[in-house]
């Protein structure tokens, strides 16, 4: 009976080690730096790389590793029937014309899905839903504010009794996209719908898998999370 064949390395055409790629891929994405920030401090550690070769690694590898840790949650999670979901769209500027992001984020704070539209209406909020719905089940409450529009696809859905409206009950999502929007500013916004849904679905599976709460715990339970994840994230794709 042959052997079954091992899956080819994704990073079997590039001269640089896996354990560089996903540096550079982690500082680019986690933190607000700029290709050239991300240049000048590999530099500094003795890699010296153009910073058009951190585009093209980013834009390569970082789906990748975000989509391997988005399985790794949702396998995870996807039991939980307590999950309470909070959504909000947010405005993003793309050559001076404003699109929808729309977000969708748990109990927790961590972002379950990003979908970007031209509009704000129904048809939206419900390719919305149907895809957050599809990927991470069914929720036992959905937390929005007074749009319309989710009323209406909720309704289609057949879940409107989940639908919870608040003044602050909604708190969770806003504060969700601070980490975004400081993310925004750095990169000097985006120019291409497709370039804003690649990064965002990319930032949010990296933002979760760093995000320890560590407001939350003490400094040892801190540390443990962030050597795990840390290990977890070097493991990625290996």
């Amino acid at each position: 009976m042959p052997r079954p064949r091992k899956p080819a390395s994704p990073f079997r055409y590039f001269n640089s080690s896996p354990e560089v790629i996903r540096l550079v891929v982690l500082m680019y994405v986690r933190f607000p730096l700029s290709l050239r920030n991300v240049e000048d401090l590999l530099f500094e550690r003795g890699i010296d790389i153009c910073h058009e070769t951190v585009r093209l690694w980013w834009n390569r590898f970082g789906p990748l590793f975000a989509g391997e840790v988005r399985r790794q949650r949702v396998n995870r999670m996807r039991g939980f029937r307590h999950w309470r979901w909070h959504l909000d769209e947010m405005y993003v500027k793309l050559n001076g014309e404003m699109v929808y992001l729309w977000r969708a984020v748990d109990h927790e704070g961590e972002v379950l899905e990003s979908y970007v539209t031209k509009t704000r209406d129904k048809k939206a909020a419900l390719a919305f839903m149907k895809r957050a719905l599809k990927r991470h089940g069914s929720p036992e409450a959905i937390t929005t504010d007074g749009l319309r529009s989710y009323g209406a696809a909720l309704t289609e859905l057949g879940t409107r009794e989940k639908q919870e409206v608040g003044r602050w009950a909604n708190n969770r999502v806003e504060n969700s996209h601070l980490p975004f929007r400081r993310r925004e500013r750095a990169m000097l916004r985006f120019r291409q719908m497709r370039t804003l849904q690649k990064f965002a679905s990319v930032h949010a599976n990296v933002h979760n898998h760093f995000n320890h709460e560590r407001h939350l715990v003490d400094r040892q339970t801190y540390k443990q999370r962030r050597s795990a994840a840390l290990a977890e994230w070097q493991a990625l794709v290996s």
